[in-house]
């Protein structure tokens, strides 16, 4: 169960980092509401996947789905730069999360 709600956290990481951007600042009252939510949401799971995994990975792979689904949203969503160099790091972000994964030994 760990890691689905380490995975749960990631997705929720995303949610509010997204949802962030249509906050225009914390000064739009519904999205700021999902966006608060979604990280009270996102630290729970990470805190009930952390009663098993180890702290190291859990919040590397936590803050990692986080950032690379924030990315491609961001390329989605906001037509941010779609690179090669940027789809590039983001591939190294998703080695690095399969990689602690692999290795955590859970």
């Amino acid at each position: 169960m760990a890691w689905l709600y380490l995975l749960i956290a990631g997705l929720l990481e995303i949610q509010w980092a997204v949802t962030m951007k249509y906050t225009d600042g914390f000064s739009k009252l519904w999205p700021s509401v999902f966006c608060v939510l979604g990280m009270a949401a996102s630290v729970y799971f990470l805190a009930l996947a952390q009663k098993t995994l180890p702290l190291g990975t859990s919040y590397a792979i936590w803050t990692g789905i986080g950032a690379v689904g924030a990315a491609i949203f961001g390329m989605i969503l906001f037509n941010e730069p779609r690179d090669m160099a940027r789809i590039a790091c983001i591939l190294l972000i998703v080695a690095g999360i399969l990689g602690l994964k692999m290795t955590s030994g859970y």
